[in-house]
């Protein structure tokens, strides 16, 4: 199905800043098609503070410096580099810049926010560096996972896709520098094999994924494997838009009775100013199997799983039941300039379970008087209506003036650091504030 794979494409453009929010292009909107090549450079000087979660006094403050280097040579490459760099102000940190963002051989991961080679539509491509709200294919392991949710932990990962005749692969690995969590796709086009090459390539498929963490990137936690099938069938195939159906099964190899089954339904929309995509299934777990087990609370659940029991994720007690997961993600631009930095951005997941557990996560970007205002939201909660649910939350605001070269900027929320021994999560609420200047415009 051509828009299915289509889903690919925010994971092989140039990734967006390391909270996801929007900003502006490095480029004219009438420049976005053409051929040659675009160079976007910038620097933004800020403070960064730490305090803890119940406020007062700063109890670390940081300058911090961000270079970035941005090459862009169309469909086919592009290059995003840079990493903030925090030097102490005061709190008592030893050394001159903040230990802790480079303390082990996965941190230099963090100077390559992403090098892009290949397009969505190519028989192959690759992804290496920053791993945003990334779904393994099916996305019934792997949904909605970041790679850099744990905030002294800073990977690059890599993604790779490819098309051979019938079968279409993804895989990726969360940490190239380091021992951490891998999982592969592998996609067969049922029709393709029984009858030729179809009109509609992969309108029927059977899918298989499996995802190992091998937990010792960083600080070490418990490792784990599951794996997955998925049979696909699109019902309604039109140039702008399809919907298709999914069934599966999975479980956890090595555990019995560990196993889950889902269906569900999907639609996606693709017009020249507006991309939406909507998902809902129902879901069945057992033995401590969960669909979307790795998601966007994974880095942090490795640790310590959001409830009362304070144990890391693969060994805390997951409740046999159901639950209902829903999924939207909406881009809108309204002069369709075809890039990624749109007028508006939307991804929110949501799952309800029947003894009462409520996980959600999303964020919001939106730009606003030709550009100038930048606002992005982002929040989670994980284990709402149960003892020990987890919350956090951060915003962002961008102003750009004179020109649009120059602007200020605010940022804020909440994060969890986990301790040095890797137990249990300490939370921390962040506040910056500065300055930057690029040739955006």
């Amino acid at each position: 199905m051509r828009m299915k794979r289509s889903g690919l494409a925010a994971l092989l453009l140039l990734s967006l800043p390391e909270m996801g929010w929007a900003e502006e292009p490095p480029w004219e909107a009438s420049d976005a098609g053409a051929s040659r090549w675009h160079v976007l450079t910038r620097v933004e000087t800020t403070t960064w503070m730490l305090l803890s979660r119940e406020g007062g006094a700063a109890e670390e403050g940081f300058i911090q410096v961000e270079p970035t280097f941005l090459l862009d040579g169309g469909p086919e490459f592009g290059i995003d580099m840079g990493a903030p760099v925090r030097f102490w102000m005061w709190g008592g940190g030893e050394g001159l810049v903040r230990r802790e963002d480079w303390d082990s051989l996965s941190d230099w991961g963090q100077l390559v926010r992403g090098l892009r080679w290949g397009s969505v539509d190519a028989p192959m491509s690759i992804w290496l560096g920053a791993i945003e709200e990334h779904s393994l294919l099916s996305g019934h392991l792997v949904r909605r996972y970041s790679n850099r949710a744990n905030p002294d932990y800073h990977p690059a990962g890599v993604a790779f896709a490819g098309t051979l005749g019938p079968l279409y692969t993804q895989v990726f690995a969360s940490d190239v520098l380091g021992a951490r969590l891998m999982g592969a796709e592998l996609s067969l086009d049922v029709e393709h094999i029984l009858f030729g090459q179809p009109e509609d390539q992969g309108r029927y498929t059977l899918a298989l994924s499996a995802v190992h963490d091998w937990g010792q990137a960083e600080t070490r936690a418990p490792s784990v494997t599951l794996a997955h099938l998925d049979a696909t069938a699109g019902v309604l195939l039109r140039p702008d838009y399809e919907i298709h159906v999914v069934a599966g099964w999975g479980g956890r190899p090595g555990e019995r009775g560990a196993w889950g089954v889902v269906a569900g339904v999907g639609a996606d929309v693709l017009t020249e100013k507006l991309i939406l995509r909507l998902r809902l299934e129902a879901r069945l777990q057992r033995g401590g199997f969960r669909q979307g087990f790795f998601g966007a609370d994974y880095e942090l659940a490795r640790f310590q799983a959001a409830g009362a029991e304070g144990v890391p994720v693969v060994d805390a007690r997951f409740p046999e039941g159901s639950s209902a997961f829903g999924e939207v993600e909406v881009g809108w631009d309204a002069v369709s300039y075809g890039g990624l930095y749109q007028h508006l951005t939307l991804s929110l997941g949501l799952e309800a379970f029947t003894w009462g557990r409520f996980d959600a996560d999303g964020r919001v970007a939106f730009q606003l008087f030709a550009r100038s205002l930048e606002v992005a939201l982002k929040g989670l909660a994980v284990g709402a209506g149960e003892p020990g649910a987890r919350y956090l939350g951060a915003a962002e605001v961008r102003w750009r003036f004179l020109g649009g070269k120059l602007y200020v900027m605010g940022t804020g929320g909440t994060l969890l650091f986990p301790t040095e021994e890797g137990g249990l999560l300490r939370p921390r609420v962040f506040a910056s504030v500065g300055l930057g200047v690029d040739n955006a415009r």
